[in-house]
This record gives C-alpha cells, sequence and structure tokens, in this order.
C-alpha cells in the first residue's frame, strides 16, 4: 500500500501542479482545481465545449504536470472496442495468441469527442473506467495504476454526436467546461503563441505517478463529519424529489461526491471536509448524473439548475474541527473555524 504524502506537502504539490498548467493554457484556475479534485479522488473527467476551446490541451498538459503516461484516442463513427481495449492476435512466429495492449493502457487517456462513436464503442470503457481493467477472450488484463480517463466531448446539438449512455455519464467524476475566455485572456492566448516556436505546449512534470498515489492517499485520510455526510446525502436526494427530474444522483453519484469533496479539502490544505467544500463541487460532481424528463430537456432546462435548487433548499450545517486540529501554518482553528464554513488556502492564491 503507498504511504500518504503529508497534507502541507500534498497541497503544495496540487498548487505546484496547477501552476504548472497554467503557465501554458489559459483555462480558469477553478475549472483546473475542479479537474484535479477527480484525479485525486480516483475519478475521471468529461469535459464538454464546443471545438476550439482547450479541451484537448489542457488534458495533454495534465498528464505531462503529473509526469504520467498519456494517449489518446480519437473517437470516430467507424471505432470498435477492440480499437480501444486492444485484442488477442495470433503470432505465426510462436503459433499461439497474444494479447497486443490496446491505447487505454497508460495513465492518462485522452477520450477524445468520446460522443462522436456510437454508444456500442463508448461502452468500451466502462469496465476500464469502474474496474481499472481491461477482459479480452475470457482473461482479465489490469491497467496501470493511476488510470485516469479524460474524455471530452461536442454538445449533443451538434451534428454528428450521440449521447453518452446514462452509465457512463455516471462514472466520471465530474463533468466541467472550459469555456470561452474574455478578451484579457484570449489576448494572453496569442502572447504565449507569439513567445513559442511550437504548436502545442508542454509542461515540464510537477509529480510523477508515485506522487498522485500518495496524494490518493491523503485524501482517503480526509475526515468528513456525520453532518456533512448527512448534507451530502439530502443533496441527492433532493435531485430525486425534483419534478424536472426524471433520475436524480445515483447512490453511486453519493459515493464520488463524497471523494471529491475530500480532495477539495486537500486542495486547500485542510484535514477535513466543510459544508463550503462540497457546495463548490456539487454541480460539477452531481449535475451530469441527472436525467431530465422530457417536458423538461423541451423548455431547456439545464441539469446544473436542479443542483443549485438542491442547495438553495437543503439546510447548510454548521462543522466545527476536533480539537487538536490544525491549520496548515501549524495553528489550531480559532472560533471562526466553528461557522458553517472555513477559509481555504485556494482564496489565498486569487
Amino acid at each position: 500500500m503507498t504511504d500518504a504524502l503529508g497534507l502541507d506537502a500534498a497541497a503544495e504539490r496540487s498548487d505546484a501542479v496547477l501552476d504548472r498548467i497554467g503557465s501554458a493554457a489559459v483555462v480558469d484556475r477553478e475549472v483546473l482545481e475542479t479537474i484535479l479534485t477527480a484525479v485525486l479522488s480516483r475519478g475521471h473527467v468529461l469535459l464538454e465545449d464546443v471545438p476550439g476551446t482547450g479541451k484537448t490541451v489542457t488534458a495533454r498538459l495534465l498528464a505531462e504536470a503529473l509526469g504520467l503516461e498519456f494517449s489518446r484516442i480519437q473517437f470516430t463513427p467507424d471505432l470498435l472496442p477492440a480499437d480501444i481495449t486492444g485484442s488477442n492476435v495470433y503470432n505465426e512466429h510462436e503459433g499461439c495468441f497474444e494479447f497486443a495492449a490496446g491505447p487505454v493502457f497508460t495513465n492518462v487517456v485522452l477520450a477524445d469527442e468520446i460522443n462522436r462513436a456510437p454508444p456500442k464503442t463508448q461502452a468500451a470503457l466502462l469496465e476500464t473506467m469502474e474496474e481499472r481493467q481491461v477482459s479480452v477472450d475470457g482473461e482479465t488484463h489490469q491497467l496501470p495504476d493511476p488510470f485516469v480517463v479524460v474524455a471530452t466531448q461536442n454538445p449533443i446539438e451538434q451534428e454528428g454526436t450521440f449521447r453518452l449512455p446514462e452509465a457512463q455519464r455516471d462514472r466520471f467524476g465530474v463533468k466541467t467546461a472550459i469555456g470561452y475566455n474574455d478578451i484579457d485572456g484570449e489576448l494572453e492566448l496569442l502572447a504565449r503563441r507569439a513567445d513559442r516556436r511550437t504548436l502545442a505546449p508542454s509542461v515540464d512534470p510537477a509529480a510523477d505517478a508515485a506522487t498522485v498515489r500518495a496524494m490518493r492517499e491523503t485524501a482517503e485520510a480526509v475526515r468528513v463529519d456525520e453532518d456533512v455526510r448527512r448534507y451530502i446525502v439530502k443533496l441527492a436526494r433532493a435531485t430525486r424529489d425534483d419534478d424536472r427530474a426524471e433520475v436524480g444522483v445515483s447512490p453511486r453519484g453519493i459515493q464520488r461526491t463524497f471523494e471529491v469533496a475530500r480532495a477539495r479539502a486537500v486542495l486547500s490544505g485542510r484535514e477535513y471536509v466543510t459544508p463550503d467544500d462540497v457546495k463548490r463541487i456539487a454541480e460539477p460532481a452531481m449535475a451530469h448524473r441527472i436525467v431530465l424528463t422530457t417536458e423538461a430537456g423541451v423548455e431547456g432546462v439545464d441539469a446544473r439548475a436542479v443542483v443549485r435548487d438542491a442547495m438553495a433548499t437543503v439546510d447548510v450545517p454548521g462543522v466545527a474541527p476536533e480539537a487538536g486540529d490544525v491549520t496548515t501554518d501549524g495553528t489550531e482553528p480559532g472560533p471562526e473555524a466553528e461557522q458553517q464554513s472555513t477559509p481555504d488556502r485556494s482564496d489565498d492564491r486569487q
């Protein structure tokens, strides 16, 4: 079993990874933090946006900054499941079949434009995402550790796209969007392009596979009090009771939200989760799991609105750190820590 990294060291390493990505890609810091929380919580990332917003570049820079192996799979209508997972190939010299590993056998897999492939091919990723393994002709092959799928998709309204199966959407830890930059951001994009001679930016690693595994163990040790756990459950149940939702957040979604909230606390340099951690990750961790009713879809309802309304109706608990807890500067929390939320390191980085 991998030893956990110290809380301060994990928070500092997370900052370094985010800084490396931000030095090469003009992407909102909050989006990058959301993506990293998925990685630290052993989850997967779904990026939905129109073409040209930097989804592919961000995924590659994430792998480079984490010091992980990377492969890109371009999803197309004629892509077959075996093109992803691999297949048994006959070796004439040896006179037997041998397994030829597919591009999924790496640390970070970019499933580019995943919704341009038919559902059967999309489903080839289900076992890899949940079990971290591939089964071919009755044989099971383990994937590397860590293993992260970063899938990009274009809005479903675009021509030539297929809707992701509900079971697959539910296996993504978070779903987020990069969006268009403001005018200053796009000017910064041109300035960075003018300063380099290559089309694609790159960064030096700020971590490696062993460090990522250790940071994940740190997240596993983060405390989540009973009131905060109950808050997560009530939010999920509120989405199920919403008349606009045919299917609300699943039990798997509750667990993933719990895990992402712990990773959010690590980024903030805290050994316990606050309600604010849950509120910051609720939309990216829950909204993509909600199936809207036909009427809500016709009316253009956004699933994120269902999550926002749930947060508006569910009472937020007050959480006090236990005696002996210390902040990242080594001091015990003051009385203000007993309020509904606790200041975190991410506020200092803005």
